[in-house]
């Protein structure tokens, strides 16, 4: 495929201008876009100008630039890209465009283009003698299944074969071209096998049927529900208790099993102890040790955090020096793990610690460097980093801490932080732009 120019001086119009129709329809066009955005309407009234005109001439592309406020060199780009455009007259008729990607030559192009040379114009981007044919060859045109294939202006002829494209150009050549039926021109529907269908020629039997859940076995609560409270046991059969659920008691606390009546009174017996305990604990100030056998604890300390009250350093840590093994016990049923060196201990603070000294003044925009957005930013400044220089000057160890206290393992040698910060640090915007060709984000 050749660089696409715009065509010689010597036929380039002195100006452009939409006509009273098409000229409405491109103010409407422009404003389904939002403003500031007007400019994405560049390929829509190139086009339209295209249709009026037959091509796109160097006067189209400076009205479309003037219409939307761009540019000339951004919509030449965009004319200059698409083969789409024409960017010199072509056949008043037919402008015949050939595909010769790989499939389309594999199958045949090179002679659908013969017959472009000899009935048309040796050249291409030629017209003939009477002005109302032109070809040329063009990439890919989408119908890669049904090469080889040509496109006249918005339509395409596929399944081509050398005598057929010459019955086409003829007919188009006589003012005819209505008369072609676009797309394949052999005994298949679209992009189907050729001769017809060839699989599932079956017609379909099954039926779809919309399923309803099975209702829930009698007598049994919707999960959803609140339980009710509990009734005098009765005989069950064993496949009721299969399905009914378990109770809390029976796998949280087995010394609570039993009758509901039993279950009652254990558990008024180990609150009536916890109380004693507590009430010894607090006279000598020494743990008690006097529990019942088998307790650990755990019930008061499972009431502690259920009522939002964090253990303390020496629960957490370890147990009170000369503490028994039941108190033992009691104290690492609720132990929490020391967060690592320099980590947030999300358990006791809920929110990252400082890691770094936050320098005085202003903080830098760390969004300008790509991968930092505002919520990661708001999370470098809360652990103290608020400046660019900050992260250029980050050491391994320093790097992996950041970036384990913030859960971004890999982050920020992955963008690349520590070069953008250093270049933003050096010379703000403008060295940025120097450095990598491009604003920061």
């Amino acid at each position: 495929m050749t660089v696409r120019r715009l065509a010689d001086e010597s036929v380039q119009p002195t100006s452009f201008a939409f006509n009273n129709d098409n000229q409405a329809w491109a103010e409407k066009r422009i404003a389904l876009y939002p403003a500031g955005r007007q400019q994405s309407a560049v390929i829509p009234l190139l086009m339209r100008a295209q249709e009026q005109d037959g091509w796109v001439s160097r006067a189209t592309i400076e009205k479309v630039a003037e219409m939307l406020g761009m540019a000339y060199i951004r919509v030449l780009e965009v004319a200059t890209f698409y083969t789409q455009f024409q960017l010199q007259p072509v056949g008043t008729r037919a402008h015949v465009q050939v595909c010769g990607t790989t499939p389309c030559m594999l199958r045949g192009a090179g002679e659908l283009i013969s017959v472009c040379k000899s009935r048309i114009h040796h050249d291409p981007h030629h017209l003939n003698a009477d002005g109302t044919l032109s070809w040329e060859e063009v990439e890919c045109a989408g119908a890669c299944v049904n090469a080889p294939m040509v496109t006249i202006f918005q339509d395409t002829y596929e399944d081509l074969t050398p005598a057929r494209l010459g019955e086409i150009i003829d007919a188009f050549h006589a003012g005819r071209g209505e008369t072609i039926k676009p797309g394949t021109q052999i005994e298949r529907l679209n992009a189907a096998a050729e001769g017809g269908q060839t699989t599932l020629l079956e017609t379909p039997t099954a039926t779809r049927e919309k399923f309803v859940p099975p209702a829930p076995p009698e007598g049994t609560a919707p999960a959803a529900a609140t339980p009710a409270a509990p009734a005098a046991p009765a005989k069950k059969t064993e496949p009721d208790t299969a399905a009914r659920p378990k109770d809390v008691t029976e796998e949280t606390a087995p010394a609570l099993k039993g009758t509901p009546a039993e279950a009652k009174v254990s558990e008024a017996k180990a609150e009536s102890e916890r109380k004693a305990a507590d009430t010894s604990a607090k006279a000598d100030g020494t743990p008690n040790a006097e529990m019942r056998p088998g307790a650990t604890g755990a019930e008061s300390e499972a009431g502690k955090i259920d009522g939002g009250k964090a253990p303390g350093k020496e629960s957490a840590d370890a147990a009170p020096s000369g503490a028994t093994p039941t108190d033992v016990d009691k104290t690492s049923a609720v132990k929490v793990a020391p967060p690592a060196e320099g980590l947030s201990p999300t358990a006791e603070t809920g929110g990252p610690v400082p890691l770094f000294q936050a320098p005085e003044g202003p903080a830098d925009d760390l969004k300008q460097i790509g991968g930092v957005g505002p919520v990661m930013e708001s999370k470098l400044k809360a652990v103290g980093i608020t400046r660019w220089s900050q992260i250029a000057a980050l050491t391994p160890e320093e790097i992996e801490r950041l970036e384990a206290s913030l859960n971004f393992k890999g982050r920020v040698a992955r963008d690349n932080w520590q070069q953008q910060a250093e270049v933003l640090a050096r010379g703000g915007v403008e060295e940025y732009r120097k450095v990598f060709g491009k604003d920061p984000r």
